[in-house]
């Protein structure tokens, strides 16, 4: 079983979804259920409606899940396993304020060594506990041993006991910390595998120490994705903008594009461009680089050209706002010069606009009125012939003017290209 964990609270970063399509692609290889799991129980941060955002991304991106579930539904496990980890003295309550707290997280600061809770309440007695009235938090006891685990990505991990202190599992509120719902929702997903980013390299233990405590003995095995950085080599983050994949959507990048770029990068391929069913039948997480990703918006650029040039023409048209097979594949001439969707459907925009302009008012006139009142012409020499006859007009005097006509611009693709795709909407183009 592989799964997804998302939080509705914020938009999908580029990451996120590297996470999600890489769970799903190796679910697909190896025959096995893909679940969607929306960590939803930090309430004070979700966002109504992100949790339907999410799936509705996934969807867009062809990633088809077996079912969702809400982490929130979980709290009474939760509230149940961390009880028993207290009856097993796994776990014991912790009494410190967070005034106490704060003061020895200051005091650690000021003599420059890492905080780590010093285990104030690991000793109290029973009676301390129970006629105690201040609210606690629940600890796990920190481990004896050194934790060890292989990452498919990157080899062979270990995290010294002495790393790890007694982190919190249930807040006073008897809400979970992320690590322990993370850990407790695995074990009751009956997940085998974890793909995720490698910002979560440092949780991997403490949830392996939880399930261990809970003597949970199926093997989990990780695979912790490097990050993607941004065009200065930083992690890429809520203020690069394409970091967003609402914003790449947005910009005009083909979800096909993105796919793509996301599952290149960082990784060996045997093509630069492919589909998402294609890459289910080579990919392989052992292909994985161990080093950062870096994000290339040029070459996610290139990509979407080339996505652009393989899509069904009338999906295609549909995309920049017509419905016309013939525009379709007008907008694939267009990739020569445009990239996005966005720059594509301004090009075309101009061709149906109307035109103006004083340095060839004359010939714009001129051109107008006889194409207005012209027979039909198959081909483009036919219909330049008859003009160049009809109009009298020559050189940059007869070409430019009829390229403004045409296309609202002076510059472009080949008039011959263009007119194929454009012969049957002459009357609504020279206005």
């Amino acid at each position: 079983m592989y799964r997804f964990a998302p939080s509705p609270t914020g938009d999908m970063h580029i990451g996120n979804l590297r996470v999600a399509l890489f769970n799903f692609i190796c679910a697909k290889k190896n025959n096995q259920k893909f679940i969607i799991r929306i960590e939803d129980t930090d309430t004070q941060r979700n966002i109504q409606g992100k949790d339907q955002e999410i799936l509705e991304v996934l969807n867009l991106f062809g990633i088809k899940y077996d079912e969702v579930y809400y982490q929130s539904n979980n709290l009474k496990f939760h509230y149940q396993m961390a009880m028993q980890l207290l009856m097993d003295q796994k776990a014991f309550s912790c009494f410190c304020s967070e005034d106490v707290l704060n003061q020895k997280k200051e005091s650690a600061k000021k003599n420059s060594t890492a905080y780590m809770y010093d285990d104030a309440c690991l000793n109290l007695s029973d009676s301390e506990v129970l006629e105690n009235e201040k609210p606690f938090v629940i600890r796990i006891k920190r481990p004896t041993k050194d934790l060890s685990f292989t990452d498919i990505i990157k080899g062979d991990m270990k995290f010294s006991a002495k790393s790890i202190d007694s982190f919190v599992l249930l807040r006073a509120n008897k809400t979970p910390t992320y690590n322990f719902a993370c850990a407790v929702d695995d074990m009751l997903h009956d997940i085998s595998i974890v793909i995720r980013g490698e910002d979560h390299l440092s949780n991997t233990p403490k949830q392996k120490l939880i399930r261990k405590y809970l003597k949970y003995n199926k093997e989990i095995i990780y695979a912790h994705l490097p990050i993607i950085l941004n065009s200065q080599g930083k992690k890429m983050s809520k203020r690069d903008d394409a970091s967003s994949v609402k914003w790449l959507l947005n910009e005009g990048f083909l979800p096909s594009a993105i796919t793509n770029y996301l599952i290149l990068i960082g990784n060996k391929t045997p093509t630069e461009v492919f589909t998402l069913d294609e890459a289910i039948e080579w990919f392989d997480l052992k292909n994985i680089s161990k080093s950062p990703a870096k994000f290339d918006l040029d070459r996610l650029r290139h990509l979407n050209r080339e996505h652009i040039k393989k899509s069904d023409p009338l999906e295609l048209a549909k995309l920049i706002g017509y419905s016309s097979k013939d525009l379709g594949q007008l907008a694939k001439i267009y990739t020569e010069e445009a990239s996005t969707i966005n720059e594509i459907k301004s090009k075309i925009d101009k061709i149906f606009s109307s035109k103006n302009s004083k340095e060839f008012e004359r010939e714009l006139n001129i051109l107008r009125d006889i194409i207005s009142d012209m027979p039909y012409f198959e081909s483009f020499d036919e219909f330049k012939s008859y003009l160049i006859d009809k109009s009298s007009l020559k050189g940059k005097k007869f070409f430019k003017p009829l390229r403004v006509l045409l296309t609202g611009v002076q510059s472009g693709p080949n008039l011959s290209d263009i007119y194929p795709h454009i012969k049957n909407y002459l009357g609504e183009i020279i206005r």
